[in-house]
């Protein structure tokens, strides 16, 4: 009999692998708390940008023409607990407020919930990021509620998602990571995955530790290479290099790479930031703390960034004082084919300068709304050309596919001084000083 698999919580990583599994041929029931959501989902619609999304999603869910039928969506746990053979837990694990630690609450409430409700032999699969030490104790907490009791098994499949591929990445991962206690999960989830694996992608086996570890590990790592191309911008500034050249240089070693060597503002969102300092948190509970002492350079060095900006476009428009100055900013999103402007250094720019006096107008292909909901009091523009009217100088801050193609020639005609500051290193300088345009990029002072 074919595995049925439910997914509880239907956020950005809930609602992805929902609809991926159905795709890969399973019977998909997806569980949140909100009913709002649970009824924009079972209309094939989504809650946030992500590209191909809604498509797979309307190819599967019940009620939908045409669709397989395979996808459902409800707000029973009951339902949930009755329907599935295999639970993912997908729920989000923020920062707490105040502190470095993760918030496992909406993580301990998801178990808390779904245990009482599991009669049968099932296997719940954790997928959300938490400390390590965590899948232990959710074990035994699991094994305590479940009316099943040891036959409720967990085991932990750490998710690597990145916004704009995140179909991508789940229907053909570049690795598949599982935590577990038994062959029998194991064998459960080769059977899941039996797909992506015919299709060669690498199939880890290890224990809880290890596959908590993993994602924040990456996560630490990907930060810390960003981080280091931004430090060597800091000293390319100070010593007229072009960080741009540099990178490129070490990138053709093949034990560096180039990816993740962009240096400019920095990286924000919903993971890199706050996985960082968890993963901090975690350590020095863990008596471990003195192995992670670099990474709050790395974050400090990332939030060095967004300040070095500020300082740029205030040298710009003057060097004195933002008060009767306008500034445009390209970008709120914190990374291009997304609409996540949680921590994202393009609108934290935005919001400083604005703070200080700035009369700021942001555009963004797609984080418009979320951004007017997070910072109402920044003035918003239709298109990019509407943005940079009259403005002083423009700050390119998210390096979307339609900034980099913008008619240098046809924004100058409108824009008040032509000077941009390129916050992403993505703007081609030629281009753009040729339209007429006093061009600056981040770590490359005579570029």
């Amino acid at each position: 009999m074919a595995l049925r698999i439910t997914v509880i919580g239907t956020g950005y990583l809930g609602a992805t692998h929902a609809a991926a599994m159905a795709e890969l041929g399973f019977e998909v029931l997806g569980l949140d708390i909100v009913p709002e959501k649970i009824e924009m989902l079972s209309a094939g619609r989504v809650p946030m940008y992500e590209p191909g999304l809604e498509e797979i999603l309307q190819k599967h869910v019940a009620g939908i023409e045409g669709s397989t039928g395979r996808l459902r969506f409800t707000t029973s746990w009951e339902e949930a607990g009755t329907f599935g053979d295999v639970h993912f837990v997908c729920v989000n694990t923020p920062q707490k407020h105040g502190e470095y630690a993760c918030d496992m609450s909406y993580v301990d409430s998801a178990f808390e919930s779904l245990a009482p409700h599991l009669s049968r032999p099932a296997l719940v699969v954790g997928k959300s990021t938490v400390p390590v030490g965590s899948a232990a104790r959710l074990s035994r907490r699991l094994a305590e509620l479940a009316p099943a009791g040891t036959d409720a098994e967990l085991a932990w499949n750490p998710e690597f998602l990145r916004e704009g591929f995140a179909v991508k990445d789940t229907l053909h991962p570049d690795r598949i990571v599982i935590g577990v206690e038994s062959e029998r999960a194991e064998k459960t989830l080769r059977e899941v995955y039996a797909g992506p694996i015919a299709e060669g992608s690498p199939f880890v086996v290890t224990d809880f530790p290890t596959a908590e570890l993993v994602k924040t590990s990456a996560n630490s790592f990907l930060a810390t290479k960003i981080s280091f191309i931004n430090a060597m911008a800091e000293v390319c500034e100070a010593a007229d290099g072009d960080v741009v050249k540099l990178a490129e240089a070490i990138g053709y070693d093949e034990r560096i790479g180039k990816k993740f060597l962009r240096a400019g503002v920095g990286f924000g969102g919903g993971c890199l930031p706050k996985d960082l300092r968890a993963f901090m948190a975690r350590a020095g509970e863990l008596g471990a703390d003195q192995a992670l002492t670099f990474l709050r350079e790395i974050d400090s060095i990332n939030m060095r960034r967004r300040g070095h900006m500020v300082e740029l476009a205030r040298e710009a428009v003057g060097g004195d004082s933002f008060l009767g100055k306008r500034v445009a900013v390209l970008g709120a999103t914190f990374k291009p084919d997304s609409d996540d402007v949680r921590d994202s250094p393009a609108l934290n720019v935005a919001g400083q300068i604005h703070l200080q006096g700035g009369q700021v107008t942001v555009y963004d292909p797609k984080g418009m709304e979320n951004a007017r909901k997070l910072f109402p009091t920044l003035g918003y523009a239709g298109t990019a050309l509407d943005a940079v009217r009259g403005a002083d100088v423009v700050l390119h801050l998210t390096e979307w596919r339609e900034f980099r193609e913008l008619d240098a020639v046809e924004l100058g005609k409108v824009v008040g001084r032509p000077i941009v500051l390129d916050g992403r290193n993505a703007l081609d300088p030629a281009v753009w000083r040729e339209a007429g345009w006093t061009y600056r990029a981040m770590g490359r002072p005579k570029a």
